[in-house]
């Protein structure tokens, strides 16, 4: 059996490996839009007090989430990855990946806030943010710095605090076409 998940690790690893080198190369030729988890958080929900415009009452980032968030704006210059725009959720820990990740302030966009419990809100978050996916036509590259919950729903993918997820439109749905991981 510890054989059988040794093995299992070994095929996982260059996959995963080969996955962020294809999304690197996509990001170098730019003029891709990019989903941004945050970085990583001291918490796993915002307290009962959350107020959109007080950091002290939301989850933020760690220690570990602020380097995670510098290694990010650090790959990006080194892998020579244009980036044209970062539009942000107006959560602190999204707006701190931002600012410390690339250096400028981001772009507030509400939509990439998390997901409202309401259905017809949560589809007009949807439909807000694929707009702006679809209106994308820069040279560079468009990042928008969000939620696990909203990456998911727009693709179907769940990745990891920090974690970027190129895409593209196709119709009324997004098409994954790399991942890098940091």
């Amino acid at each position: 059996m510890i054989r059988f998940a040794l093995v299992l690790l070994l095929l996982v690893f260059p996959v995963a490996a080969h996955a962020t080198d294809a999304g690197w190369a996509l990001l170098r030729d730019g003029g891709h839009v990019v989903l941004l988890r945050h970085a990583m958080v001291t918490g796993t929900a915002d307290p009962a007090n959350f107020d959109i415009d007080s950091c002290a009452t939301q989850i933020n980032l760690s220690a570990r989430g602020k380097q995670q968030a510098s290694k990010i704006g650090a790959l990006f210059a080194a892998r020579a990855a244009p980036i044209e725009r970062v539009l942000s959720s107006r959560y602190c820990r999204c707006l701190d990946t931002a600012r410390i990740a690339f250096e400028a302030e981001p772009e507030l966009f509400a939509p990439l806030d998390l997901l409202k419990g309401d259905d017809a809100q949560k589809a007009a978050q949807i439909a807000a943010i694929m707009k702006e996916i679809r209106a994308y036509s820069g040279s560079d590259n468009l990042v928008m710095v969000t939620h696990l919950e909203d990456i998911v729903a727009l693709t179907g993918v769940s990745p990891r605090e920090g974690e970027a997820v190129v895409v593209e439109a196709q119709g009324d749905v997004l098409r994954v076409l790399g991942r890098v991981t940091f």
